[in-house]
């Protein structure tokens, strides 16, 4: 028997885009006649051009039995088209797909859902759609409406249920298959931060305690790393690297942020001339996860008492944060060369997005360099973080709390 689950051989998946032809018609007058004539003459189509066009193209890789298999990559990227040739929704153009259990996907959480039937027959449509039996979904019944934590609305219509309720059964429905290949694509953005624990806690039980294999697509890096042993990054319908999930993180993000490399000034004496971010356990930056920035300073002279800070603003260019040397001490001593400047803050208390930084180095008087942004800190969203994310409108900042 083999010890494969999937093998893939260069695989490719390919379309057509249609185009319409147009005259080379600069001025508005000149559009608005052509197509006035075109429709006294009754020719209402339009010449249409076919381009061809490959979302997947000599894609191969081999899956083990009971491996968790990650899939990242940029939005239009191929990673769904990926799996609905894996999942047989749709037909490869070329190459050759093996697999050797049977599967079950997840593509859309909530499909086949109807809206004017209530929650418990819901469970038993979307449950048969999936491939489960009626005796399978009685049995299961009672944990998936646990699960779900819905059993309150049981049997009112969907329809009338709040669209993270309509998810959490949905999802509740899906989670309890039992296939040997489970092919998810980006449910993690069901339901608040606690469900999210729960629905990457059952794809763990899966993949690990059941003993099945498991592809999942997701944004979500921290989630990937958490769940899966190996990755596959794809970029434009190709496979860019597979290896160890780390490891295809850290050469994903290296192509996909600006790491702070800087312009040096060579005029001036002292200059901000490199920068990163990180964590010192070497993870993601998460939200809650110490952070350590480094700024590295080149100095032609020997000064003390400098000062350093790192603006740090929202995508709308709104400031957050200001961590600074004048709030800690009279400033650090710099020798001639090269000098590191660390600031570390213990449980960053970020939202997960994208955060634009500004850099400043100088005396209490006078910036010798400034680095007007343009420098990314990507905080990424952590589904093993136990208290809720506050919506949008509720501010940027999440702090660890404790109520009594």
């Amino acid at each position: 028997m083999s010890n494969f689950s999937i093998r893939v051989e260069e695989l490719g998946k390919k379309y057509f885009i249609s185009h319409e032809v147009r005259g080379n018609y600069t001025a508005l007058r000149d559009v608005i006649s052509h197509k006035v004539r075109k429709l006294l003459r009754g020719q209402v189509a339009q010449k249409l051009v076919k381009e061809e066009f490959w979302a997947l193209k000599d894609v191969s890789f081999e899956v083990m039995k009971g491996e968790a298999m990650g899939i990242i990559g940029h939005n239009g990227a191929g990673k769904s088209t990926l799996l609905k040739l894996l999942g047989r929704i749709t037909e490869p153009s070329s190459g050759r797909i093996e697999i050797y259990d049977r599967v079950a996907t997840l593509l859309e959480v909530g499909t086949g859902f109807h809206p004017e039937l209530t929650g418990r027959e819901n469970i038993y449509l979307n449950g048969a759609i999936l491939g489960m039996s009626r005796a399978e979904i009685r049995r299961k019944f009672d944990e998936i409406v646990d699960f779900s934590g819905v059993e309150k609305f049981l049997d009112t219509p969907v329809k009338r249920y709040s669209s993270g309720m309509y998810m959490r059964l949905a999802f509740a429905v899906a989670a309890h298959l039992e296939p040997d290949i489970l092919i998810i694509d980006e449910v993690l953005a069901v339901g608040d931060a606690e469900f999210q624990d729960k629905c990457l806690g059952k794809m763990n039980e899966v993949a690990k305690k059941g003993g099945r294999t498991v592809l999942f697509v997701s944004h979500n890096l921290a989630a990937v790393q958490q769940l899966c042993q190996r990755s596959i990054w794809l970029q434009n319908g190709r496979i860019c690297k597979v290896g160890q999930t780390q490891d295809v993180i850290e050469q994903y993000l290296k192509t996909q942020e600006r790491d702070g490399k800087l312009t040096p000034h060579s005029n001036k004496e002292i200059y901000i001339s490199d920068f990163c971010a990180y964590s010192p356990d070497g993870k993601l930056i998460v939200p809650g996860s110490d952070c350590v920035f480094k700024i590295t300073i080149s100095s032609k002279i020997a000064s003390s008492k400098l000062h350093f800070g790192i603006g740090i603003n929202d995508k709308m260019g709104n400031r957050i944060m200001t961590p600074f040397t004048r709030f800690d001490s009279d400033g650090i001593a710099l020798q001639p060369g090269i000098n590191e400047i660390h600031c570390q803050i213990d449980s960053l208390p970020l939202k997960p997005g994208l955060y634009d930084l500004h850099l400043y180095a100088g005396s209490a008087f006078e910036a010798y360099d400034y680095i007007a942004g343009g420098i990314n800190l990507k905080v990424h969203p952590f589904p093993f973080f136990k208290y809720q994310m506050p919506d949008e409108g509720h501010g940027p900042i999440v702090v660890k709390q404790k109520w009594f």
